[in-house]
Parts: C-alpha cells; sequence; structure tokens
C-alpha cells in the first residue's frame, strides 16, 4: 500500500512538474467566458484570451481555440473569429448556421477585415504579446452567438475539452470552472454592469510537450580566450534531415520560404540544427564595470520572428548599467532576488528577426557593473546560467567546456607534481619514525 502511494506522489509531481516554468511560475493562457445576453435558443458569449505569461508570446499564424459542445449546441455567427469548418448543417432549412460542429476550431480574423466583423482586441491574426513585453497587447477576444443551448444560468452545459495551439503544440487546458460573473463600467464610468455568467478555462505550456527537442542552442566565447566554445552538435535533435546549405540554389526560387501550415522549418545546415542560435561574448573588462554582448540568429528560411524574447539568468544582471539596441526588463521572481532578466526588440528596428541569411540577427551590448563581493570571471562565472529564447529553454554547452581564464591552466598541471611530492614526503616521514 505504501509503496502505491509513493508511485502515485511521484506520478503527481512530474505530471505538475512538466508544465512548471521556475522562471514564470504563474504563467498561463486564461480563456474568459462572458454570456452577455440571452437568445430565443442560447446564448450570445464575449471571449477573451489572456496572456499571462511573462515572456512567451503566440507568434504567427497564430492561435486556435478549440472545444466540444457538451449538448448539440451550433454557432449561428461570430464576431472577430470565425471557426475553420462548418461541418454538417444539413438539418437547418432556413438560416444555416456559421458552425455545426460537435468540435468546432476557432481561429483569430486577420487585419484590415470590414468594421462589422470587428471587435475590440480582435483581428489580430492570432498574434498575441507577451505580457511583460507589451500587457496592452496581451489579449485577443471574439464574439460567438450559440443556438440549441440553454437559456438560464441553471440549463447551459458549459463546453468540454478546450485545447489551444499557439501556433504548434504544447498547451494544456483544464476543465471550465464557472466563476463570478465579469462586472463592466460604461464609458463614462458612472455605471457598473456584468455577464449574466462566466466561466474560465486555464491553459498552461510545457516545452516537453511542444517538442522532444530544443527549438534553440547558446554558444560562448570571451576576450580573454580564443576558444569559441560552439553550440553542442545536434542540440535540437538532428532529426531535420533536408537542411540546405546557404549558398544553394534553390533558395533564389520563389515560394521556397513560404511557412508551412504546420510550422515544420527548412533549416540551414549546421552542426547543431536549431532554428535560433544565441552568442554570449564576453567582450571587455574595465576596472568597475564589464560588458558582454549577445547576438541572435535565425537558420529556419521559413520563419520570421515577430516580437521575439531573450530571456537569460545571471548573477550580475541585478547591477545592469545599460542596454544597447534592445530594450531590457527584469523579471523579479522571487522578491528581492534579481538575477533574471528580459531582452526583446525595439519597434520599427529589431522586433523582427528575419529568416535565415544575412538579415537573418540581431545583436546588442550590454554594460555590468561589477559587484566586487561576488565578481569573477573563473569557472565560468561571466556565462548565463540559462538562456530562452521565446519561451522555450536553449540548450547551453557543458559546463566543463566554457572558455576559462588562462592562467587556470597551470594549477591544473601542477596537480600531479604536488602530490608526488606529498606522498614522497609522507614516505620519508613514515621512514624516520622506523
Amino acid at each position: 500500500m505504501d509503496a502505491v502511494l509513493i508511485f502515485l506522489a511521484i506520478s503527481v509531481l512530474f505530471s505538475n512538474a512538466v508544465a512548471y516554468d521556475p522562471l514564470d511560475p504563474n504563467g498561463n493562457i486564461t480563456i474568459k467566458w462572458d454570456v452577455i445576453s440571452w437568445t430565443p435558443d442560447g446564448y450570445v458569449a464575449l471571449v477573451t484570451m489572456n496572456n499571462f505569461q511573462m515572456y512567451r508570446h503566440i507568434m504567427t499564424p497564430g492561435w486556435t481555440l478549440g472545444w466540444s459542445w457538451a449538448k448539440k449546441e451550433v454557432i449561428w455567427s461570430m464576431v472577430g473569429a470565425q471557426a475553420t469548418e462548418q461541418g454538417d448543417c444539413s438539418k437547418f432549412k432556413g438560416d444555416i448556421p456559421h458552425c455545426c460542429k460537435k468540435t468546432p476550431q476557432v481561429v483569430d480574423l486577420l487585419p484590415g477585415v470590414p468594421y462589422n466583423q470587428q471587435i475590440a482586441n480582435c483581428c489580430k491574426g492570432g498574434v498575441v504579446a507577451a505580457y511583460g513585453q507589451d500587457p496592452s497587447a496581451a489579449v485577443s477576444a471574439f464574439q460567438v452567438s450559440v443556438g440549441l443551448a440553454g437559456t438560464t444560468n441553471k440549463t447551459v452545459k458549459l463546453p468540454k475539452n478546450f485545447t489551444l495551439l499557439g501556433p504548434g503544440l504544447g498547451y494544456t487546458c483544464g476543465p471550465a470552472k464557472v466563476v463570478p460573473s465579469t462586472v463592466y463600467w460604461t464609458p463614462d464610468h458612472r455605471r457598473k454592469t456584468q455577464a449574466l455568467m462566466t466561466w474560465n478555462v486555464t491553459c498552461t505550456y510545457s516545452q516537453v510537450l511542444a517538442s522532444k527537442y530544443p527549438s534553440c542552442c547558446v554558444s560562448l566565447s570571451t576576450f580573454y580566450n580564443s576558444t569559441i566554445v560552439p553550440c553542442p552538435s545536434c542540440s535540437c535533435g538532428c532529426q531535420h534531415k533536408n537542411c540546405i546549405q546557404k549558398d544553394a540554389k534553390i533558395l533564389t526560387k520563389s515560394g521556397v520560404n513560404t511557412p508551412r501550415k504546420d510550422g515544420s522549418p527548412l533549416l540551414q545546415c549546421t552542426s547543431h540544427m536549431c532554428p535560433i542560435r544565441v552568442h554570449w561574448h564576453v567582450k571587455l573588462n574595465y576596472k568597475d564595470y564589464w560588458r558582454a554582448k549577445i547576438a541572435i540568429t535565425n537558420f529556419n528560411y521559413r520563419m520570421n520572428y515577430t516580437q521575439w524574447t531573450l530571456v537569460a539568468q545571471h548573477p550580475n544582471l541585478n547591477n545592469i548599467t545599460e542596454v544597447f539596441s534592445f530594450t531590457y526588463k527584469p523579471v523579479l521572481l522571487y522578491g528581492s532576488i534579481n538575477d533574471t532578466g528580459m531582452f526583446y526588440g525595439l519597434k520599427y528596428f529589431n522586433d523582427l528577426l528575419m529568416e535565415a541569411g544575412p538579415e537573418g540577427n540581431v545583436q546588442s551590448e550590454i554594460l555590468l557593473q561589477k559587484d566586487q563581493n561576488t565578481f569573477t570571471f573563473k569557472q565560468g562565472w561571466a556565462f548565463p546560467r540559462k538562456v530562452y529564447f521565446n519561451g522555450d529553454e536553449c540548450k547551453m554547452p557543458h559546463p566543463d567546456d566554457y572558455p576559462h581564464l588562462p592562467n587556470s591552466a597551470p594549477k591544473f598541471a601542477d596537480r600531479p607534481l604536488q602530490q608526488l611530492l606529498f606522498i614522497l614526503a609522507s614516505f620519508l616521514v613514515a621512514l624516520q619514525m622506523v
């Protein structure tokens, strides 16, 4: 019996740990359904998707939201979004519903649709910013008119089995839960109204569910060592066999850069086979400051990374002095501990990381003040502990491979001699005692 309980406890622990991000412990996407009016056979709901993840956003081609109806509901109409399939609506003789599928899949509308098809926070092609990067753009919404459903709080059945693609796999959604009705202010802020009924769905992200391989890697170099530590070989799995050399003629053909619906990359041939490489270079050492350079390179010919984010964990980020050509924001996880920071591009300057090629990189430099109590270049201290790109943790080189200070080599070389002298001295002492 004890063994069974221990097994269950371990199972629960690991199942929760899969979707737990220690650098963003409260990050999630919350989907809120507000019933704003009743109709003769159902209701009209405002569906709002809030991204509370600090540094993970939903990039193009955008989100896809799905669910299963609890009864035989249909979607009469939508504003700000659309179902990808209509389904079998043959039993309807008059007005035809927008969607009759038991398991609808809904996507955001593209920018520029007619105004009568728009509502607030819609029509961005499914792109949702990270909350830590731009809270005002970390929301997406649409309106749906549901038929053949309940017409009171007691007869409405909540949808089930929610799924979220953002745009690929990785998100797991919990069950819908009824919560206190949302309260709205009128435009003049003199009157409150509230939804007739509200339920929430919480979706969390797991990099393990998204892919069994990392999506980025880190390489390292310093001014005090000529060795450049590359990304580990096959950092991202080497599962993409059809890579392309950077001077291949196929790259001149039209359509080669067109993104695929399944998000499959077209990678430049490298030893690491990652779509993204982050290079951290310790550039200069001053009396009271030191300087590092960060370069991000795109090796995916099919992807332009918009609104990208880079997160680094380093003990000296609490003394960061200046960041050049990137925007920087600290990620305060545990109050006084400030060792994690988020970097992202300046709008209209370098917030777009172009596809693989001459324009497929962005770079910046950071200036950090030395903390004399902790500062050192020894044992890889100058390099980040963790690096995330677009919310996915990157593959780091092994700590033993980090560039080391030049004067560290003789110490290791002298160890055998010191051990030999110690043994010899011990032997002489033992002879004298005899």
